[in-house]
């Protein structure tokens, strides 16, 4: 088959229009009109409904540009390969983890991997949505359980737990809990335990309801939750490594704590010799010894 043809069939299908593929490949619309007919007769089926408002594929169209689309990614995957070189880190390196882990732990330690590598390009995907990495919808990930997809090199970082926080001013203001049966005078925030969380949180926030809390504030994610405890609105189910970024923050009721949750990082087997992930997943493991030293250093005093 005509490599050719399949990447201008790809480049309309993608843009829509025969126009704006032109625009991107350089090649006047007429030119990428007659590369789609030819792939089209070549192929013997019509490839895209045309009409007033631009293009629509075909069913035969849809088959089509999913085999090209994971053709594209394995090239781009080839690509970035051969571009590592083995004393530079640079391009770009696509990264997806929860929303909670990925605004409170990893975006705010991005600054020393950028200091030591400037010319590296993160796409940071926060989502709770799985990604296929060997699909290459992400080249690494950082989830709260272990990866099933096979072909993945995965690494356990460490482990995390739920806690319950608060500010000093809203202790100060409405009294510390000591017994687990107190939490019912204070406002939980709390992820809301229909949304996408690990089921150890989950589990904790469903055991604290059965106390019949009086008021409650819940988010669907943990980003949220901790801004609702930082503006003193009252105690908040988080992960327990948000002390380190918000060495203010107090434990309440300390017992109460959820079941260990490991987090891991993956990436695809064709990644192993990826000069950037090895660069990212050293970062993020030395990251993580730094963090279990301040904690231990916290647990002597």
């Amino acid at each position: 088959m005509d490599w050719d043809k399949l990447r201008i069939f790809h480049a309309v299908a993608d843009a829509g229009s025969l126009t704006h593929a032109g625009d991107k490949l350089n090649l006047s619309q007429s030119a990428v009109s007659r590369q789609v007919r030819g792939l089209e007769e070549m192929l013997n089926t019509i490839l895209f409904h045309r009409h007033a408002r631009g293009l629509i594929l075909t069913e035969q169209g849809e088959l089509l540009f999913d085999a090209t689309s994971a053709m594209s990614k394995r090239l781009d995957t080839a690509s970035a390969r051969i571009r590592d070189s083995e004393e530079e880190v640079f391009g770009e390196l696509r990264v997806t983890t929860t929303t909670g882990f990925g605004t409170l732990w990893l975006a705010p330690r991005l600054p020393k991997l950028y200091e030591q590598y400037p010319d590296l390009k993160i796409d940071l995907m926060l989502e709770e949505r799985v990604l296929d990495l060997p699909m290459r919808e992400a080249d690494v990930a950082i989830r709260m359980k272990e990866p099933s997809q096979a072909d993945l090199i995965r690494k356990k970082l460490m482990m995390i737990r739920m806690c319950l926080f608060a500010t000093p001013d809203y202790l100060a203001e409405n009294g510390t809990p000591h017994e687990i049966e107190e939490i019912s005078k204070h406002r939980l925030i709390c992820q809301n335990t229909n949304s996408n969380q690990v089921g150890a949180g989950r589990n904790m926030v469903q055991h604290l309801m059965t106390y019949e809390i009086r008021s409650m504030l819940k988010v669907n994610n943990y980003f949220g939750v901790l801004q609702g405890v930082l503006n003193d609105l009252g105690i908040g189910a988080l992960p327990d490594y948000v002390t380190e970024n918000f060495p203010d923050l107090v434990q309440v009721l300390p017992d109460m704590e959820s079941a260990d949750v490991p987090v891991f990082l993956a990436y695809p087997e064709e990644l192993r010799h990826s000069q950037r992930v090895s660069a990212f997943k050293n970062f993020v493991q030395e990251e993580i010894n730094s963090f279990r030293k301040q904690v231990k250093q916290q647990q002597k005093i």
